[in-house]
C-alpha cells in the first residue's frame, strides 16, 4: 500500500465515456481515490452510493473524488447511470495504477487464494503528496471517515 507522505504516483485512465483522465486533471485540489473491486456488486454499490449522497458534502471541502476499478469504461458508464454517480469512474483494465498505488494485492476467500483489489481509499492534498491512507475499508460510516480527515488536507 502507498503511503502517507509519499508522491503520488501519476495515472493515464479513461473514465466512464473513454475519456482519458490524468492526476494531473486533479491538480491544485484535494483528489478522494476509493479504490473498490467491482461494479456492480453488493458492497462497491453501496460504499459508490455513500459517496454520491455525501458528494456535496465533499465537494465543500474543495476536494474532487474518482472510484477506480479493473471494470471497463462501458462497465463503468452502465454503473455510473445506474445509482447516478456524479464523479469520475476510472478503469485500470491493465492494473497498473492499481499496483503503484498497492491495492493490488493477495486475497483470499472460502480458502482459495487470488488476486484482487482490496478496498481502500487514498486523500492526495492539492500538492500531490498522499495525505492519508485508508487500507481494508470497512464501507459502514467510510465517507464520514473520509470527510473528517478532509479537514486536514489542503
Amino acid at each position: 500500500m502507498i503511503a502517507e507522505g509519499k508522491k503520488a504516483p501519476a495515472f493515464s485512465l479513461p473514465n466512464a465515456d473513454g475519456t482519458t483522465r490524468t492526476l494531473k486533471d486533479f491538480a491544485g485540489k484535494p483528489l478522494v481515490l476509493y479504490f473498490y473491486p467491482k461494479d456492480n456488486t453488493p458492497g462497491c454499490t453501496q460504499e459508490s452510493c455513500d459517496f454520491r449522497d455525501n458528494f456535496a458534502r465533499i465537494t465543500a471541502t474543495g476536494a474532487a473524488v474518482a472510484g477506480v476499478s479493473a471494470d471497463g469504461p462501458a462497465s463503468h458508464a452502465k454503473f455510473r447511470d445506474k445509482y447516478g454517480l456524479p464523479f469520475e469512474l476510472l478503469s485500470d483494465e491493465k492494473r497498473e495504477m492499481l499496483e503503484a498505488y498497492g491495492v493490488w494485492q493477495l486475497k483470499k476467500f472460502l480458502g482459495k487464494e487470488y488476486m484482487g483489489i482490496v478496498r481502500s481509499t487514498v486523500i492526495i492534498g492539492s500538492d500531490g503528496i498522499v495525505a492519508r491512507v485508508f487500507p481494508k475499508v470497512k464501507v459502514k460510516g467510510h465517507v464520514d471517515e473520509v470527510l473528517e480527515a478532509l479537514k486536514t488536507v489542503s
